[in-house]
């Protein structure tokens, strides 16, 4: 059996921790190196207390010195973008589970992965169930003429709205034509939340959340509601692996794990 050798980026944050300790549990994925931005030593142990991996503060080092074939990001959009035109620049793939890019990353990510014959996977939500319930969402939205969309996260989420919420958002809009509400007052201003061509976006970030998102269609007489709640950062390992799996076949880039699931 063949081994994917891997170099997770962002390996000290909670989702990254999370990534090392699912790949140490696999026969055909190994971490060869990993990155923190912050200078912790030349050795990180994986949560499996087992597994030694080589830390590097500077992620061209890392993929000089362990030659992956995939790189793994659980950054922020600002790291996520370089780290990803660096990994492409040495004829390596990368797998983006950092939010926040924007179409102009992605055309830049488009042209980097075309130029060096790689796969790059963007993944606005690695849990199989956001995914379904995005393909879900994706064929209700014709049939109704109003649709709102909240999402809750945990208090220290840097972004909003979450980059599945953002994405929902814009599926969505490109299969209906959805009316929008406007009040004619409005004495709290930014109560209606964010629009995306009639598409109404709530963010509420709290203690005690992890990642919920719900759509909520409404037309004469009835509303139709969709929901998905994360539990753990263990429900979205399944699709990491996956993509970790997937993208080594892949050339170009490829957004969402919807085309890797066959739906």
């Amino acid at each position: 059996m063949s081994t994917i050798d891997v170099v997770v980026h962002g390996a000290t944050g909670k989702m990254g921790r999370e990534v090392l300790a699912a790949i140490a549990s696999e026969q055909d994925i190994r971490t060869v190196g990993a990155v923190c931005q912050q200078d912790r030593g030349d050795i990180l142990t994986a949560t499996d207390g087992t597994t030694s991996i080589p830390l590097f503060t500077s992620l061209p080092d890392a993929l000089e010195a362990s030659k992956p074939q995939v790189m793994a990001d659980f950054t922020n959009a600002a790291a996520a973008l370089p780290a990803a035109l660096a990994a492409a620049q040495a004829g390596i793939g990368s797998v983006i589970g950092s939010s926040g890019l924007v179409e102009a990353d992605f055309e830049r990510l488009r042209t980097a992965a075309d130029e060096h014959s790689v796969g790059i996977l963007v993944v606005p939500n690695f849990a199989i169930g956001g995914v379904i319930m995005m393909q879900l969402a994706k064929r209700a939205a014709p049939y109704f003429q109003y649709v709102d969309i909240v999402e809750m996260h945990h208090e220290a989420k840097i972004d909003s709205p979450s980059g599945t919420a953002l994405a929902l958002a814009q599926t969505i809009a490109q299969e209906g034509n959805f009316q929008r509400n406007h009040s004619e007052k409005e004495p709290l201003a930014g109560t209606r939340g964010g629009e995306v061509n009639g598409v109404g976006v709530h963010s509420i970030r709290m203690a005690g959340r992890s990642a919920h998102h719900e759509v909520i269609f409404g037309a004469t007489g009835q509303t139709f509601s969709l929901r998905h709640d994360t539990l753990g950062r263990d429900c979205y390992m399944p699709g990491v692996l996956l993509a970790i799996r997937e993208v080594v076949k892949q050339k170009g880039l490829v957004i969402g794990l919807e085309s890797l699931l066959g739906l």
